[in-house]
């Protein structure tokens, strides 16, 4: 079974983080600029929580507050779950299929390293499925 390194060092490790103080509109700004549905929030390098489309839906459009002039700290989610790059794809998944979360930030030593979403985890099921198969049909066909 793949680890979440192997994920990380398919898809790359780009951290893309706002401050607490970043407006809303500008997080949601970069959110639709880098294609992406959440974002850290970040310290210098302490991780202080995350901020995804569902805080925004959820905490600001239907509340009727000012995306201009609310700032990520009053929406993001401050306990954040996390995984390390040795554990595994299936592993992380159990946590976001309980958790009912999208987004797992990847912490090593107290560093962030990365970021996973649902998605990447589904990929890389998916192609070890794939991969399982084949050796099955090989092994089968005896070729």
């Amino acid at each position: 079974m793949k680890l979440v390194q192997h994920l990380l060092d398919g898809k790359g490790r780009d951290i893309i983080s706002v401050t607490a103080e970043t407006s809303v509109l500008d997080a949601i700004k970069l959110m639709a600029d880098k294609a992406v549905g959440s974002l850290l929030v970040m310290q210098d390098d302490k991780l202080l929580g995350i901020v995804t489309e569902r805080d925004y839906a959820r905490k600001v459009i239907i509340k009727g507050r000012s995306s201009e002039s609310t700032e990520v700290g009053e929406i993001m989610t401050p306990d954040v779950f996390t995984a390390n790059s040795q554990e595994t794809v299936n592993d992380c998944m159990t946590v976001m299929t309980e958790r009912k979360i999208r987004h797992l930030p990847v912490v090593d030593d107290g560093v962030v390293s990365g970021m996973i979403s649902i998605g990447d985890l589904v990929q890389a099921i998916i192609t070890d499925q794939k991969e399982e198969i084949e050796h099955l049909e090989h092994y089968i066909s005896g070729s």
